[in-house]
């Protein structure tokens, strides 16, 4: 069980309630971590625009920011984030094998030298940022970018602050159509709802 409360959507002022209502459309659920975050609606606001900047924009395709995800979660041995980001990753192409061995990363022939760079980063900074050798990054200059840099190391750096925030707090994963209010989880048995009902409830 976590260790603190998950606000409910029926105690968010309005423009939180958008928010929570905007999520659940995209996602069927409002995650734990999100509705734990709203105690601070400040910081849960703008982490949530954060979290899209750095997965939805950019030049580095979503479905290798999601890999590097899994991988860092997989070193902090977070079975929350690890519980949704392994399925999106799946779903973005991923095989079940690549991501159960993951670690092996190295002596596999299915991943790329570029992928290879964006995971030697992600065990890199994940373990002790100040590791990250001038070789290292001159192969990670081989192929990407500034721009394209900075997402990577985003979303290694975002998904460290999501790991431990939710480690720290014994997040327990999100169960579908957790979040939303109750007049919906019981229209969602039955039949999907439309997001005009999402935003009214």
């Amino acid at each position: 069980m976590s260790r603190i409360s998950k606000v409910e959507r029926s105690e968010v002022t309005p423009d939180l309630a958008v928010l929570f209502d905007k999520i659940y459309a995209q996602r069927g659920n409002v995650p734990n971590m999100f509705r734990t975050m709203a105690h601070r609606p400040e910081i849960f606001s703008t982490m949530m625009a954060h979290f899209a900047a750095v997965l939805n924009t950019g030049t580095v395709s979503t479905k290798l920011k999601e890999l590097i995800i899994v991988r860092t979660s997989q070193i902090n041995s977070t079975p929350y984030c690890l519980a949704s980001h392994t399925i999106l990753a799946r779903n973005l192409g991923w095989s079940d094998d690549q991501l159960s061995n993951l670690a092996q990363w190295p002596t596999r022939e299915d991943f790329t030298l570029a992928e290879k760079a964006a995971l030697r980063l992600a065990e890199t900074v994940t373990l002790d940022a100040n590791n990250v050798s001038d070789e290292q990054f001159a192969e990670l200059k081989s192929y990407y970018d500034d721009g394209e840099i900075v997402e990577l190391l985003c979303s290694i750096g975002l998904f460290n602050y999501f790991n431990r925030f939710n480690n720290a707090l014994q997040m327990e994963p999100t169960k579908p159509g957790e979040g939303g209010c109750a007049a919906l989880s019981i229209e969602k048995e039955s039949t999907a709802p439309p997001v005009e009902t999402v935003a009214s409830c």
